[in-house]
């Protein structure tokens, strides 16, 4: 039987199976108890959950997280999404081919009075925007109900295991996400001022003033005097021949899959986007032990943070800026995905066409704002605020102090004597939601004794852990802000805090006291799935992954609680301080393939609707007959008419009206409809979800 289980991780801990028996279209097998079932049958070897009615095509899952409806399945006969569906003992799971075939109405099924609460806050969301907000306000005394439709709180930051920039006052900078998230999580249950939902998800803000909450599969209402949407953001899509095949994952699904759920979803990746999200995505699989062959980003240098960047090319991971993905290839599931460079202004230069082979194709490209909920809100003239990516996509540094802002204007909202908001704040939140700076030409110290830190950190960033870790204080940001570069001016005794605390592991010591011809280099390592162990020789390479020569490895300090190693290295005096990282990556992992696979069909004949099968083209047409009116292209062409409710084409429609030279200001939205999320009708009368229809 194949299992794609992650054994082994250098952050995360493994825990001990605690399994049970599903079925899957008749065929037995294992899943953790109380995953869900997308992950379940990914680590079975299941990529295809089923076969769209319209064409036959495959389906999988995308997004994990419940937002677009590629992994429907039916268990126990109900058509539900595997990705937010809990696997139980003996769950029948059955593919879906063609439309799904709904069972008959059971008689006598049990009704229930459903409950009705009233509550001073309700938050929508408990991610670190959600949490931060809670706590804040919690602080002055307001009552509050937490409800996120995960197993789990957390958010987004259960899902990443590298340690994060910002501030270490505000935003635990320093500290891995996962354990962020679980302290904020931790924090929130003990508060009596607290009341947390999880397994629970927001439905609507109806007129009268009450939330409909679909709670473990009850439904409730709930009166709030006022509401914090901190619901997070859904991923956006790309427009490319074969962008329907399975295998094809949104960033927050491969996360979610080996970063939560311990699950090896690929043999080899490729990755769409330079970004933070799509950098970080690579390091993460490197730690999963799963190869990159490689990330595209189309403009001329990646948006994400240049130490980002560095580290995953350093460890072997190529990035092709001014490159774009010409095509998904595969038939029933992604086979390889062909790469193409873009000129100036984004269009393909033929003859640049590079194909590699790999059965996942991660898209990193951007998010969107959840802010339904905050307009629902609006309109039923409930008092509402918003933080985090509900608010504007930001970093989750940004989210958290942004959250506290909003949990102590909320308070203040509902007559707690806290204040103003300090005009501090607001430009401390200014500064976490910076972009990168300008990236600053790298210099080194002429000072070639005793031992040293390196930085090779060469871009303005919102971080200071390392100014905060060195006993002797000798380690600053040069103009003593959040933003400024660090800088080495003291006395440095070769503890190496600084190079375990680094977010970037963009520091490293060298150290000349033994031996100044050939002095101990340290660097920080956390990919140790891939050992390196003393009297090995390994790969040296600069800050921009250039090889520097093979040198062997002195020491390996390891260092179990904050889960990195540092490796020492003796090298030649001449590149001791060039020295940054060692390449662990095969370059076979990452080479193209020697025949270029060319698409079968244009840009145009992409699939833009998933849910309805609606090319490119089809939209495009009407747009240039006059169609102004994005209802009427629903109307005809069924874009947006699907289970997912247009969350993802609705974005990718307006982009075509741009791309046709269409004002935005000419075209009218789509009409949202009245649910966020699929939920049968039984359950507003009070009948639970899951049991007798």
């Amino acid at each position: 039987m194949i299992t794609n289980r992650i054994t082994e991780h250098p952050v995360l801990s493994v825990p001990e199976p605690s399994e049970v028996v599903f079925y899957w279209n008749k065929t037995p097998m294992k899943a953790r108890k109380g995953e869900m079932i997308s992950s379940a049958l990914v680590a079975n070897g299941v990529k295809v959950f089923g076969h769209h009615h319209k064409d036959g095509t495959g389906q999988g899952i995308f997004c994990a997280n419940g937002q677009c409806s590629k992994c429907l399945v039916l268990a126990n006969g109900l058509p539900v999404k595997s990705c937010m569906t809990a696997v139980k003992s003996n769950m029948v799971v059955e593919s879906v081919d063609g439309l799904p075939r709904l069972p008959e109405a059971v008689a006598g099924a049990e009704i229930q009075d459903i409950e009705e609460i009233e509550v001073p806050v309700l938050i929508i969301g408990g991610g670190p925007a959600g949490l931060s907000a809670a706590l804040e306000m919690a602080r002055f005394g307001i009552k509050a109900l937490i409800v996120d439709d995960k197993n789990e709180l957390g958010g987004k930051l259960v899902l990443q295991t590298h340690k994060f920039f910002g501030s270490v006052e505000d935003s635990h900078a320093g500290t891995r996400g996962n354990q962020i998230g679980r302290q904020l999580a931790q924090e929130a249950g003990e508060n009596p001022n607290l009341t947390v939902w999880t397994d629970s998800t927001v439905l609507f803000v109806f007129k009268d003033k009450k939330v409909g909450i679909l709670k473990a599969g009850e439904y409730k209402l709930v009166k709030p005097q006022t509401i914090l949407n901190a619901a997070g953001a859904r991923e956006k899509f790309l427009r490319f021949p074969g962008n329907h095949l399975p295998g094809i994952y949104g960033a927050g699904a491969f996360q979610t899959l080996v970063n939560r759920d311990l699950v090896r979803p690929s043999q080899r990746l490729f990755i769409v986007g330079g970004g933070n999200v799509g950098l970080i995505a690579g390091y993460h699989a490197l730690q999963a032990g799963i190869p990159v062959a490689g990330l595209v980003e189309a403009l001329p240098q990646c948006g994400g943070y240049k130490v980002h960047a560095d580290k995953i090319k350093r460890l072997g991971i190529p990035i092709y800026t001014s490159h774009t993905v010409l095509s998904a290839n595969g038939k029933e599931t992604l086979e390889s995905v062909t790469i193409v460079k873009v000129d100036e202004r984004f269009r393909p230069i033929p003859g640049t066409e590079k194909t590699f082979a790999c059965d996942t194709l991660l898209i990193a490209v951007g998010l969107n704002s959840i802010d339904e909920f905050t307009s629902e809100t609006e309109k039923a003239g409930i008092p509402v605020f918003a933080a985090g990516d509900a608010l504007e996509i930001a970093e989750a540094s940004s989210a958290m102090f942004n959250g506290k802002i909003a949990g102590l204007k909320v308070a203040r909202f509902l007559g707690a004597p806290t204040g103003e908001v300090p005009e501090e704040w607001y430009k401390k939140a200014q500064v976490l939601k910076s972009h990168p700076g300008a990236v600053q030409p790298q210099t080194f110290s002429e000072v070639e004794e005793g031992v040293m830190p390196n930085i090779h950190c060469l871009q303005e960033i919102p971080c200071n852990p390392c100014t905060t870790v060195c006993p002797k204080k000798s380690i600053s940001t040069k103009d003593g802000t959040l933003m400024g570069l660090p800088v080495f001016n003291g006395e440095c005794i070769g503890c190496g805090q600084c190079v375990l605390i680094c977010p970037g592991l963009a520091i490293t010591l060298v150290d000349y006291r033994k031996d100044p011809e050939t002095p101990e280099v340290t660097v920080p390592y956390e990919v140790f799935n891939y050992p390196v162990k003393v009297g090995e020789s390994v790969k040296c390479v600069d800050i921009d992954g250039n090889l520097l020569g093979e040198f062997e490895v002195s020491t390996v300090q390891s260092n179990s609680k904050i889960k990195t190693q540092l490796v020492k290295i003796r090298v030649p005096r001449e590149i001791a301080k060039r020295v940054v990282s060692f390449r662990i990556q095969d370059e076979e992992a990452s080479q193209p393939l020697e025949k270029v696979v060319m698409p079968e069909r244009t840009p145009d004949d992409s699939f833009l609707c998933l849910c309805e099968r609606v090319k490119v083209k089809e939209v495009r047409e009407l747009i240039r007959q006059g169609v102004r009116d994005i209802n009427q292209i629903k109307a005809v062409t069924r874009a947006g008419m699907g289970s997912c409710g247009s969350k993802t084409c609705e974005l990718m429609v307006k982009q075509l009206f741009r791309e046709e030279g269409v004002p935005l200001e000419e075209v009218t939205s789509n009409t949202k409809r009245p649910l966020f999320v699929e939920v049968p009708l039984g359950v507003f009368a009070g009948m639970k979800e899951g049991g007798e229809r």
